[in-house]
């Protein structure tokens, strides 16, 4: 895809992409759409900042930017979303909201080493996914990744990510993000 022009540009691109293929599941119950409203959801009810909010409703906008298809897991296939995701979002927004989107895998083998009872919750895409992604981290990667920089915003985004994975819930649509969106491309674009 080639860079929008502006801040409402890129944004409308957003809009569009989970227009086209937020429908789609990639293992979960829910569509990518209901993911990240719910994810932002989260994020939003717990109080935190602006572009952390950003980066949990985007987290997995990699997922609707790259080619391997929603199947791509059953066929032992690691899409690197997250590198997808965050590389193109970075040309909109700061690293407050890109690093966490690029970070949120770490996190999740982060946690299934350092958070007792983690991996037991997870659903079972995330348990698929996190074996093609490297498995839980050892010990000494663990102690690597806290002291990368965004390390928390990323292991509290990957807490969102976990809980937006529920059926039927009502929250408020993608419009609702708009102006927030906008307003971060904007700022990132002023500096």
């Amino acid at each position: 895809m080639t860079r929008p022009q502006s801040a409402e540009d890129f944004v409308a691109t957003i809009f569009d992409l989970f227009d086209r293929m937020g429908g789609d599941h990639y293992g979960e119950a829910v569509t990518q759409l209901d993911h990240a409203l719910q994810t932002a959801h989260h994020a939003r009810e717990a109080g935190e900042p602006d572009a952390l909010v950003a980066a949990a409703l985007l987290h997995d906008i990699g997922h609707l930017l790259q080619k391997h298809g929603e199947d791509a897991a059953d066929r032992g296939i690691d899409t690197l979303h997250e590198r997808i995701g965050a590389a193109w979002l970075a040309q909109a927004f700061g690293p407050d909201v890109s690093e966490p989107v690029r970070l949120h895998v770490e996190a999740k083998r982060y946690l299934a080493t350092r958070a007792p009872g983690y991996v037991e919750g997870l659903s079972a895409a995330s348990l698929q996914s996190l074996q093609l992604q490297g498995g839980p981290m050892g010990e000494a990667e663990a102690a690597a990744f806290e002291t990368v920089a965004h390390f928390d915003p990323a292991v509290r985004l990957r807490r969102y990510d976990e809980l937006g994975k529920a059926e039927k819930v009502q929250i408020a649509p993608l419009a609702a993000y708009r102006d927030l969106l906008t307003a971060l491309a904007r700022q990132n674009a002023a500096t």
